[in-house]
């Protein structure tokens, strides 16, 4: 790939990302009546329809936890849960890889020794680094993807990690998503509930790494 074909494909991207979320091209996915209706009239052709949207939708940087709801409500809390992890781990499938193909080695021409530090930073122990990111309810998924394929990790222990990272939240809100829909407070209660274990395991693993690197930087004979 050269120089001038990798930019044109990101920029394309940019534009395609731009505007299918500021232009309404994927308008159906945010719209959970419409979902509903979708899935109700296509039955399995609609739940492949809607996984694609649903990774193009979170893949281009809109809310996993909006996907969650909207199908939650649209399908119920397990089938929504599950549907919306399967399109958010194809959603950063996507974006892992074309940074990985578009960015990394632009990126490692112009800032190699800071790129071999970021690098440095996540190839070891990257599954739990990974989870304990996607498990705090703060940053960017989309940012975590790009960054993550701009590194120099493996896709196996980035996806893993991910996956497990999304799956409490995504139940949170497939079943906040089913409890609007259906009525019912003791699902709404249940997710507030888990959100709140979910942010808090999140922490721990943060607190946990960043002490366990204090001690290993002290403890460097260097």
């Amino acid at each position: 790939m050269t120089t001038v074909f990798r930019w044109l494909v990101l920029i394309s991207l940019l534009v395609a990302g731009y505007f299918a979320i500021n232009g309404h091209w994927l308008g159906l996915i945010t719209d959970q009546v419409s979902v509903a209706n979708f899935l109700q009239r296509y039955g399995w052709q609609g739940v492949a329809a809607i996984t694609l949207l649903g990774a193009m939708f979170t893949g281009f940087g809109a809310p996993r936890q909006a996907l969650a709801f909207i199908l939650g409500f649209a399908t119920g809390s397990v089938e929504g849960a599950v549907i919306s992890t399967l399109a958010t781990a194809l959603g950063a499938t996507g974006c892992f890889y074309a940074a990985r193909w578009l960015l990394r080695a632009p990126l490692m021409y112009r800032f190699e020794l800071r790129m071999r530090r970021f690098d440095s930073l996540f190839t070891e122990g990257t599954l739990l680094k990974i989870l304990m990111i996607r498990l705090l309810p703060v940053g960017s998924n989309l940012v975590t993807n790009l960054l993550a394929g701009c590194s120099g990790i493996r896709f196996v222990p980035f996806l893993l990690g991910s996956v497990l990272g999304y799956l409490p939240q995504m139940v949170i809100f497939a079943m906040a998503g089913a409890g609007i829909g259906q009525a019912r407070l003791d699902q709404l209660v249940v997710s507030a509930v888990l959100f709140a274990l979910a942010s808090a395991i999140g922490a721990y693993l943060y607190h946990n790494q960043r002490n366990q690197t204090l001690a290993d930087s002290v403890s460097d004979p260097s």
